[in-house]
């Protein structure tokens, strides 16, 4: 078996630790925010603005300030998340060919999928993933659990939506995974040698 892995996670469920310790633990590569760059690299665009691409945000710096009409402004959006996309597909191929590697989010099970990678999700309850948010906050960031449960929510929508209208598949379907986890309770650096022996 071809040790390509990809993973998909709710927000805040400990997905991109799991997908870093996992490649530590096995000797491959990883690459989550590494994929945005490289997509920065291979098109005009920067990648603050990839990544509202990616996650389906509207990006303040669409040009409707110039005069032009909001069909201009939906048909220039689409063209930009379509050219970023193709570039992530080509990138994500690359990088899988190059080696044996874990590679977080952005459509890369169905991206990879006649290179039959295994497909991770992972999920957990969602009073535990504002817990692990809340745990992990940068210094000065002070959200409520309220507003943490809001920017949860809508982050899975976000997810949701972007996978579902490139790959044509439900989100998170268990159906679309060789194997879901559910982190709820649990220490995540626990779990990771039990998956990695799924390679030996």
């Amino acid at each position: 078996m071809g040790r390509i892995i990809t993973i998909g996670r709710e927000f805040g469920s400990g997905g991109r630790e799991l997908g870093r310790r996992l490649a530590e633990e096995l000797g491959i590569e990883y690459y989550d925010r590494e994929i945005l760059t490289q997509i920065a690299k291979h098109t005009s665009m920067a990648e603050e603005y990839i990544q509202n691409v990616v996650e389906r945000q509207p990006h303040s710096l669409l040009p409707i300030t110039i005069g032009r009409s909001f069909a201009y402004v939906e048909d220039y959006a689409f063209k930009q998340a379509q050219a970023v996309y193709q570039a992530q597909s080509k990138i994500i191929r690359e990088l899988a060919e190059k080696s044996d590697c874990v590679i977080i989010g952005r459509c890369a099970d169905y991206i990879l999928r006649d290179q039959k990678p295994l497909r991770i999700f992972v999920y957990a309850d969602l009073e535990s993933r504002i817990a692990r948010c809340m745990d992990r906050r940068s210094e000065g960031e002070d959200l409520t659990e309220k507003e943490l449960k809001k920017q949860i929510q809508a982050m899975d929508k976000n997810r949701a939506r972007y996978y579902e209208f490139y790959t044509g598949t439900k989100w998170g379907d268990k159906l679309n995974y060789d194997l879901c986890i559910n982190t709820t309770g649990t220490v995540i650096k626990e779990i990771v040698p039990a998956v990695a022996k799924i390679f030996d």
